[in-house]
C-alpha cells in the first residue's frame, strides 16, 4: 500500500484564493504587520514567503527589520506602536528573537486581538476553553489538512509527539474540539514506538529528523509531519522517515510542501478574522 499524499501546496492555493475572495468583499484592506529582529537566515526566507502570500491574497503586508542587538524596550516600543496603529489588523513577531530578549514578554505585550499568531496568554486560554479566537496558525492548519484528508476526526485515536506551546498542546486541544481522543507523546514517554502504533492520525512536531520510522506508523493511519530539519547533505526532511512511512500509512504530508505552506495560508486567514472583528 502507499499513502495518499496530502499536498499542503494545494490546499494553501485554494485556501488563499478563498481568502483573496472575501478580501474582495471587505470596504478596506486587512494589514499584517511583521517584525523581524535580527539577521536569521530561515527566519528571513519565511518572511518573505509570508509577505508574498498576503500580498496575492489582497492584504497589505508591511515588515518591520530590526537589528540583532535591538534592546527588549525598542522592541516593546515597536509593538505598542503597532497596536495602536489602526490601519494594522495582526501584529506577528517571527521568532526565534535574540536570546537578551524575553519571548514571553513581547508576547504578552501584543494586543490579544491583533495576535495572528494566536500566542498571547489570553488567546491561549480561549483556545484551550473551547471558545472561539485566534488558534495558532500551524496546528490550525494541521486540522486543515486533516479535514482535507477525509481522515474521521471523531472518536479516532490521535497522537501528538511533542508538547511545545507553539504546536504539540494547542493541537491537541483542537483535536479535542473535534471529539478526538487525543494523547501527548513527550520524551519521557514509554515506549513511543508501541504508541505510536495505535494512533489512527499521528502528528510529529519533535524537531528530530526521521525520528518516526516507518515501522511505528499503524497501517493506514493518517501521519502529519511538522518537523523541517536539514541534514548534512542539505536535504530539508520532516521527523517521519518519509520514504517508510509513505509505504504503511493511509496519507502523509510531505515536507516539504505539506505543513508549511498551511501555516502561512492560515496567517493569512487569523489575520482577515482579527480585521473583521474588530472593524465589523
Amino acid at each position: 500500500m502507499t499513502a495518499t499524499i496530502i499536498s499542503g501546496m494545494t490546499l494553501a492555493a485554494s485556501l488563499r484564493a478563498e481568502i483573496a475572495a472575501r478580501v474582495g468583499q471587505l470596504d478596506y484592506q486587512p494589514g499584517l504587520a511583521v517584525v523581524l529582529v535580527g539577521e536569521d537566515p530561515a527566519s528571513a526566507v519565511y518572511v518573505r514567503n509570508k509577505d508574498r502570500a498576503a500580498q496575492s491574497a489582497g492584504l497589505r503586508a508591511t515588515t518591520y527589520r530590526m537589528s540583532a542587538e535591538t534592546t527588549q524596550d525598542e522592541l516593546l516600543d515597536v509593538v505598542r506602536k503597532l497596536n495602536a496603529d489602526s490601519d494594522v489588523d495582526g501584529i506577528l513577531v517571527q521568532f526565534p528573537l535574540p536570546g537578551h530578549i524575553d519571548t514571553s514578554v513581547v508576547i504578552a505585550a501584543i494586543d490579544p486581538a491583533k495576535d495572528v499568531d494566536g500566542f498571547h496568554p489570553l488567546n491561549v486560554g480561549r483556545l484551550h476553553d473551547g471558545a472561539a479566537g485566534l488558534a495558532p496558525c500551524t496546528p490550525r492548519a494541521i486540522i486543515r489538512l486533516l479535514r482535507q484528508s477525509g481522515a474521521p476526526l471523531r472518536g479516532a485515536r490521535a497522537l501528538v509527539i511533542g508538547r511545545s506551546s507553539i504546536v504539540g498542546r494547542p493541537v491537541a486541544s483542537l483535536l479535542l474540539a473535534e471529539d478526538a481522543t487525543v494523547t501527548i507523546g513527550h520524551s519521557r514517554t514509554v515506549d513511543i514506538p508501541a504508541r505510536c502504533r495505535e494512533a489512527d492520525i499521528l502528528i510529529a512536531a519533535v524537531g528530530r529528523a526521521e525520528m518516526v520510522r516507518g515501522d511505528w506508523v499503524k497501517p493506514g493511519a493518517t501521519v502529519i509531519d511538522v518537523g523541517i530539519n536539514r541534514l548534512n547533505d542539505g536535504r530539508l526532511v520532516g521527523d517521519v522517515a518519509y520514504a517508510e512511512a509513505v509505504e504503511v500509512a493511509g496519507a502523509i504530508t510531505p515536507v516539504p510542501g505539506g505543513v508549511g505552506p498551511m501555516t502561512i495560508a492560515c496567517l493569512l486567514e487569523n489575520t482577515v478574522m482579527a480585521a473583521v472583528a474588530r472593524r465589523g
